[in-house]
């Protein structure tokens, strides 16, 4: 297993698009709330990644799900991910603000809607479970868990530096950031869908 399934981890998670969402779901946090909420993002992001490459693939078993219409049907989250991505906007942006407004929401902040759906969404899932598919020895399904500790230290990294991330970049950098990674996942996606597409009809091979 390459180095693609981080590439494309780290495009769909893209944790520097949610840092304005970190700041504003964090504010009148006191600093150890604002330590905790990053790590548990990060513990949560990290725990999503490794639930679906472990036991993803049974998951489908069990609702007689095949790959292959996984695969068209994950490429699909994936480009509409990317499409949203070039608009500037968040893979999986999804959040209420009236989450804000409820005081058991605040105190679960960091994994809802942190974590799920603007870190790990359908796309992000759907994509660790299409990887581990194709993961053939023990190793490299635990590089594939490894690779969402790479993604949850990025998240911390990105969590932790937000306010002097969203000082240096500003507005307008984070938004070029956020389309650069949906040009990266537009391409991807294309691929997952083509791989799954040539399964279900094999005509188109030949």
């Amino acid at each position: 297993m390459d180095f693609k399934p981080l590439i494309t981890l780290l495009a769909i998670v893209n944790p520097l698009a949610i840092v304005p969402f970190f700041i504003h779901y964090t504010q009148g946090f006191s600093r150890q709330q604002r330590q905790r909420t990053v790590v548990v993002s990060a513990f949560s992001a990290f725990a999503v990644i490794a639930t679906c490459a472990i036991i993803g693939l049974q998951i489908l078993e069990f609702f007689s799900i095949s790959l292959a219409s996984f695969q068209v049907g994950g490429g699909m989250l994936l480009l509409t991910s990317s499409l949203a991505m070039l608009n500037a906007r968040p893979a999986e942006a999804k959040a209420a603000d009236q989450d804000l407004n409820e005081a058991s929401a605040r105190t679960s902040i960091a994994v809802v809607p942190l974590t799920i759906p603007l870190l790990t969404g359908p796309a992000t899932m759907s994509t660790v479970v299409i990887y581990a598919d194709q993961a053939k020895t023990f190793f490299q399904h635990a590089a594939l868990v490894g690779y969402g500790v790479v993604v949850a230290l990025a998240t911390a990294l990105c969590f932790t530096l937000a306010e002097p991330i969203a000082r240096v970049l500003g507005q307008t950098g984070i938004n070029v950031m956020t389309r650069l990674m949906g040009l990266i996942l537009a391409a991807l996606s294309v691929e997952v869908m083509a791989t799954g597409l040539v399964k279900l009809f094999p005509a188109l091979s030949g």
